[in-house]
């Protein structure tokens, strides 16, 4: 499935409002104070991430290839009143020095990676003691939930799209880290059940993988429509408590 989110820019700035703030306080009880911080945010997309981190003081780079979306970060990081640093560019190949920063974090990207070229990058480019972050803001589906019946919904439009029936939790990207020599490796998961309106929830879908990232314009169109049709008959309750998890996963470069 050939995937492209510069297709899905707009939505993508409007509806995916990435992670609560909530992951913020997880990370300074796991001891990770991002404050003057140098971090590099791998796959930024609109610098979801990359501007929570400006907005409690780091000095933060975000790389990501799709420059229509960098156009959506730097607007974003504009309206917060944040300073970040967007450059196009890949994790496998940042381009920057050995040793120069203490943070690299990848927010719901790591599985587009070649990950074990991106986890020798990310620890080329910390310095001793830095820390990587990886970390996910999934939707869950369960039995007769709307999100279950959304990811019918897609997988019938698009049957090549593979990322349904997930649980939110990916203990196999801590193999990754381990594998590239990073120790101390920890992961902590919590749900949250943030709320959509049904014009919200139609744009979250529209601005996933399995939607305007990788359909032509008039099958995004069809399966707008349907997906409307389906929120309006078998959920009607507006808005929606849509249930989420957040999962952390962090490694330490040895000093």
């Amino acid at each position: 499935m050939a995937v492209d989110f510069g297709k899905t820019a707009d939505d993508y700035a409007s509806h995916r409002a990435g992670f609560p703030p909530s992951v913020y306080t997880t990370l300074a009880k796991l001891g990770i104070d991002v404050a003057s911080k140098r971090i590099v945010d791998l796959g930024t997309g609109t610098g979801t991430l990359a501007r929570g981190f400006a907005a409690r003081g780091a000095h933060c780079i975000g790389i990501d290839p799709a420059a229509p979306m960098l156009d959506q970060a730097r607007t974003l990081a504009a309206r917060d009143g944040v300073v970040v640093e967007f450059r196009v560019g890949k994790a496998e190949d940042t381009g920057l020095p050995d040793a120069s920063v203490d943070i690299v974090s990848a927010g719901q990207c790591w599985h587009w990676f070649d990950r074990e070229r991106a986890s020798r990058e990310c620890r080329r480019i910390l310095a001793p003691g830095g820390v990587v972050l990886l970390a996910h803001f999934d939707w869950i589906p369960l039995p007769g939930n709307v999100v279950e019946a959304t990811e019918q919904l897609i997988k019938a439009h698009n049957p090549a799209w593979r990322f349904d029936g997930g649980n939110g939790v990916y203990g196999r990207w801590l193999t990754d880290l381990g594998a590239a020599g990073f120790v101390e490796l920890e992961s902590v998961s919590y749900d949250e059940f943030p709320v959509y309106s049904h014009d919200a929830w139609r744009g979250r879908v529209r601005a996933s993988a399995g939607i305007a990232a990788s359909l032509a314009q008039d099958a995004v169109t069809r399966f707008d429509t349907e997906h409307a049709a389906l929120l309006r008959s078998r959920f009607p309750e507006d808005p929606l408590h849509i249930h989420h998890r957040v999962w952390l996963g962090t490694g330490k470069r040895p000093l």
